[in-house]
């Protein structure tokens, strides 16, 4: 694998924590703020939002950019972004860095996978996808609790500033590394707009969105359950969440490994498990071993099928890598939006914290439920392949005079 690659992922880690973090901080943030929970837990549907529109249009706006120079642009913002946010006290102010913050993360997220794709043969798409998007589990198991101790011990604006020295830190290693190559003749949008015209790639997208909401319903307020469901002491909450984020880690490692040769079966355990073991620590939430347990193996199965789910567009759509990305990216913060929201209202309803594991499973088996429309729309386009291919052989060897 490239080194430019593991690069993408460690720059990824870096806005990952960002991302991540909040999760750890709601009641700190709520608390500092003056605002209530379920609204702190906005900022973190503001990031997911920002990151929705970004992607298709960061993608557009730069693609006569060389993608070096994408990436370095994108961070330099998200480092001051999170400069603006550590020194504010107005929730406004806070909620549209946010967004500004994800906007661009998006666009590096967009950049970034159409460059580790093009730096490794096709059948190496999944290995690399699982480096870069195992930044993002490395955040988890690490950028995730480590920003959460920051934010008890010397509150909440520390961690936003170590997110900033984290951001330049990655352009760094962006300006080292990635090559700065320009396109010989830049994507055309109209093209790539008629590749991404393929029921297949849109059922991918709704996939990828429910299965995303099914996560991060449930890991959005997972710090919030650990402390008024389950009543765990507010310092090992970084030691659970780094469990969840181990069960990332190993969940992502699996899936890269699978994602090339068995991405329909990679999906279907995947999401299976997240159904099941989101139903249950709905059940368990408040014994802390079984949660435990469950929290591992929500990440695991959560971050089993990411794989997947970054790379399977670039083999559905391969003429649209630039805006086959975006469209992913956005359809991971569709997913990253709606969770948490359906989870603050079923809090808001006064269901309890144990509700937004419910929620999980339903849209879990929801996203099963693409996945198997999607294998009889490409077991019906395969059919008709061989039909129309035993047709057009049967003119050639009948021709009409």
């Amino acid at each position: 694998m490239p080194s430019a690659v593991y690069i993408l992922g460690l720059s990824i880690f870096a806005q990952g924590t960002s991302e991540l973090m909040l999760a750890g901080l709601l009641t700190e943030m709520a608390s500092d703020l003056g605002v209530s929970v379920p609204q702190a837990g906005l900022l973190i549907s503001a990031f997911a939002m920002g990151m929705l529109v970004g992607a298709p249009v960061l993608a557009v706006a730069t693609l006569r950019w060389s993608r070096r120079n994408a990436l370095l642009a994108f961070l330099a913002v998200f480092a001051v972004a999170h400069v603006v946010g550590a020194l504010t006290s107005d929730y406004r102010i806070l909620f549209a860095t946010r967004a500004v913050a994800a906007f661009v993360y998006a666009g590096f997220w967009s950049v970034a996978a159409a460059t580790a794709v093009g730096l490794v043969p096709g059948n190496a798409r999944g290995k690399a996808m699982s480096v870069v998007a195992g930044g993002l589990t490395v955040a988890t198991i690490v950028g995730l609790p480590a920003g959460t101790f920051l934010g008890q011990h010397l509150g909440w604006r520390a961690a936003f500033w170590a997110v900033a020295v984290l951001a330049v830190l990655a352009m760094v290693g962006v300006f080292a590394k990635i090559p700065d190559a320009r396109h010989t003749e830049p994507p055309q949008v109209r093209n790539e707009l008629r590749a991404l015209a393929s029921g297949r790639v849109w059922l991918l997208y709704a996939t990828t969105a429910l299965a995303t909401a099914a996560l991060l319903v449930t890991f959005g307020y997972l710090g919030a359950l650990l402390t008024e469901t389950t009543r765990l002491a507010e310092g090992w909450v970084p030691v659970v969440l780094a469990i969840y984020g181990l069960g990332g880690v190993i969940g992502i490692v699996v899936g890269g490994r699978t994602a090339d040769a068995h991405p329909m079966r990679t999906l279907g355990v995947g999401i299976g498990g997240l159904i099941l073991s989101s139903a249950l620590l709905a059940l368990a939430a408040q014994h802390i071993l079984p949660v435990a347990v469950l929290v591992f193996l929500v990440g695991a199965f959560g971050f089993g099928i990411n794989p997947v789910l970054n790379s399977r567009v670039f083999t559905l759509a391969p003429a649209a890598s630039t805006l086959g990305a975006a469209g992913n990216v956005s359809s991971f913060n569709l997913g990253i939006t709606a969770g948490p929201w359906l989870g603050g209202l079923a809090i808001g309803a006064g269901a309890g914290y144990p509700a937004v594991a419910w929620i999980g499973a339903i849209l879990g088996v929801a996203a099963l439920g693409v996945v198997g429309w999607s294998n009889i729309v490409a077991h019906k386009d395969a059919a008709e392949s061989t039909h129309g291919s035993s047709t057009a052989q049967d003119r050639v060897a009948s021709p009409t005079f």
